[in-house]
């Protein structure tokens, strides 16, 4: 699949040129919609685990909505490991759900009804994903 054709790499790409940087926007944003993850997070290096956690999901999602070509085993294996520190599945994948909503904001009118079904189709196909993982 090329990029031109992807809308979930399209989104990314859209955003990009909007924000430089998404962690804040996505992480305040999950920090609003489920206050109880920020006390999942050190004071000291918090930033650059937020960072680095949102760079390793935006690699493993672009893998997944494309050719598959591993990195999106990342979700399976932080299922487990994320089942190993007691997050709850649904809160698992309310980040995912927090990362499409990040950039339905940032694009506002370029978020087109093309993109939005892409992003529906994938995160009801992560959810299985993560559910067949265990």
């Amino acid at each position: 699949m090329n990029a031109a054709s992807d809308p979930i790499q399209d989104s990314f790409e859209r955003a990009a040129s909007r924000c430089a940087d998404l962690t804040p926007f996505v992480y305040r944003r999950l920090f609003d919609q489920h206050p109880e993850t920020q006390a999942m997070f050190r004071t000291d290096g918090a930033d650059l685990v937020k960072g680095s956690m949102l760079a390793l999901t935006i690699e493993a999602i672009l893998d997944f909505a494309g050719e598959r070509r591993g990195h999106f085993r990342l979700i399976a294996c932080e299922v487990a490991s994320h089942d190993a520190y007691g997050t709850p599945r649904e809160l698992f994948i309310a980040f995912f759900v927090v990362i499409r909503d990040a950039l339905r904001d940032l694009l506002g009118d370029e978020w087109t009804p093309e993109i939005a079904q892409a992003w529906d189709t994938l995160l009801a196909e992560i959810d299985a994903f993560a559910a067949a993982a265990t």
